[in-house]
């Protein structure tokens, strides 16, 4: 059995969607498991599950032999995930596949615990340029405390691809893959590229980030969630996401999606 927490956010629902096309057992934690099951996939079963909650999180991880940690990117996601790796070692899960962003300490509690791993460190999501998608659709533009930085936004087909590779298989075990796409752009090219896909021009404009953060409220994120991905955007102004890692292509044998393939197959999403 494998468990998938986090399993309907964007890199989860994806893992969990491509498991179920390969006929897998698979357990997806969720705080809303009915409003879930209505995607109606199947050999998915979904579990209401909370990290706070370690009685749920023990059902959760009973039967289970790999697991994919993804938490939500809260001021307590370490504390949480450490807690989980220490569950599901005690309900007997092997393998751990986690989403690492920015938790060094979480990778040393799994390894210390004795627990085989796979740890995944992508890049910002081309998906998140979905964040920015009522701006583009009714403005032709999008805003960002980004500058110039050029990123290497990795598609979340990708990461999903790798994550359920390291699930299913003993591979990967113990390996540690760092995740972007093929080239790094800055988001000025992306929105030129973007245009090229929609088939009108749509432009990029550089914000403070305290204009950012106000758009994002605005749109109905969540002001931690805000706040964690301005924070984000300071490390790429600082040029710390402009680096072309070959996780993709060592993980599955062939190359990462451009950013042009993610915005022809999205374009239906900002049109």
């Amino acid at each position: 059995m494998i468990l998938i927490t986090g399993a309907t956010g964007t890199v989860g629902s994806e893992v969990v969607k491509r498991l179920s096309a390969q006929g897998i057992r698979v357990r997806a934690v969720t705080r809303n498991p009915r409003k879930a099951a209505a995607n109606r996939l199947a050999h998915i079963e979904f579990v209401a599950g909370d990290f706070d909650d370690s009685h749920s999180l023990r059902r959760a991880c009973s039967g289970v032999d790999r697991a994919f940690l993804l938490s939500d990117s809260t001021d307590h996601a370490e504390r949480q995930q450490i807690a989980f790796a220490n569950v599901a070692r005690k309900c007997g899960v092997k393998h751990i596949v986690k989403l690492s962003q920015l938790h060094a300490s979480v990778e040393a509690a799994i390894q210390a615990f004795g627990l085989s791993y796979t740890f995944l460190r992508p890049n910002l999501y081309m998906q998140g340029l979905l964040n920015f998608r009522q701006s583009i659709t009714q403005q032709s533009a999008f805003f960002a405390a980004a500058g110039e930085a050029r990123i290497s936004a990795v598609d979340v087909r990708d990461l999903a691809a790798v994550a359920v590779a390291a699930l299913t298989t003993s591979l990967h075990d113990n390996k540690t893959y760092s995740l972007t796409g093929p080239e790094a752009l800055t988001f000025t090219r992306m929105a030129r590229q973007l245009s090229k896909a929609i088939g009108r021009p749509i432009t990029f404009t550089d914000v403070p980030p305290a204009t950012m953060r106000a758009a994002l409220i605005d749109l109905g994120m969540p002001a931690w969630q805000a706040d964690g991905l301005l924070e984000e955007f300071e490390m790429y102004r600082r040029g710390e996401a402009a680096g072309v890692e070959p996780g993709v292509q060592e993980a599955l044998g062939r190359a990462p999606r451009s950013f042009a393939e993610f915005a022809r197959d999205y374009a239906p999403q900002f049109a």
